[in-house]
């Protein structure tokens, strides 16, 4: 379940304008005398009335500081103050106003947050990670990446696929030498996380096993967790010492962690057309 803030407005077209290109909302829905506008899981909508409405703020808030500091470059002109530290909630900010006079605020938590990615912000930023921040995984933040994997897809829904979870150093460090500088992104995680189907249960542990650990890495990046795909860990070597069955397969086994740092651009990607083949 989701909503809209709307707001009534004596200037619907100049603000459909000023925040699809200054802002970088794209438009959601445009209905009669009301426009709906989006900016990652928020919407919020404008409608042509005779009465204006001020009251309130819009904030906008992003995920890397840097990006603050970019949208201050973009919006000096209407910026009330340049970026600061507010120690008091915790954030990184600066305010703005609209063409209309409302107020914006543009901010950065200095913190951890619950999830909030919407389905297409979740698909279009996932990344891989390979350096992370020593601080362990909350249990409640991990059972939620866990409850969320319940739902990944299975042949007939034999739902074959498991997670061993590893946080034993010796067993990270061990896991992180088998492939060279393939593996060494587990050595700089706080956990690791083997992700394997159960052969006598499904009759495809492969594909069953793949979907359920892009499903986990995809919920890990929901509660703010970097994962990274490592190929070739179906191995009998590490079926041993993690305790799997030699007939049970290893879709991958990913370290697990808070990110590091994330980067700010996104790595460049082919054309549309590139993947689309009649």
């Amino acid at each position: 379940m989701s909503g809209i803030f709307f707001f009534k407005t004596g200037m619907l077209k100049q603000l459909k304008e000023f925040y699809t290109g200054r802002i970088g909302c794209t438009v959601w829905l445009e209905q009669a005398d009301c426009v709906i506008l989006k900016h990652g899981n928020m919407l919020f909508g404008f409608c042509d009335r005779d009465r204006i409405e001020r009251e309130g703020m819009l904030t906008f808030f992003f995920e890397i500081r840097e990006q603050v500091d970019r949208y201050y470059e973009k919006l000096k002109d209407i910026a009330v103050s340049g970026p600061v530290d507010n120690e008091k909630y915790g954030i990184y900010q600066f305010f703005a106003r609209d063409p209309e006079g409302r107020s914006l605020e543009f901010q950065y938590f200095n913190h951890r947050t619950a999830g909030y990615y919407d389905g297409e912000e979740l698909l279009v930023t996932r990344r891989s990670v390979r350096k992370f921040k020593p601080s362990p995984i909350p249990d409640e933040v991990l059972a939620k990446v866990l409850e969320i994997c319940r739902y990944a897809p299975t042949a007939l829904n034999t739902q074959g696929y498991y997670f061993r979870l590893i946080r034993d150093r010796g067993t990270i460090e061990w896991l992180s030498e088998r492939r060279g500088s393939s593996t060494g992104p587990i050595a700089g995680s706080p956990m690791a996380v083997a992700i394997c189907a159960d052969s006598s249960l499904t009759k495809r542990p492969e594909q069953d096993g793949c979907i359920a650990a892009y499903h986990f890495m995809l919920a890990a990046w929901t509660q703010g967790l970097g994962t990274c795909w490592i190929a070739a860990m179906d191995r009998e070597d590490i079926k041993e010492r993690l305790q799997i069955p030699k007939e049970h397969y290893v879709a991958t086994v990913t370290p697990l962690g808070y990110p590091e740092k994330l980067p700010l651009r996104v790595p460049e990607r082919k054309s549309r057309d590139w993947f689309v083949r009649e």
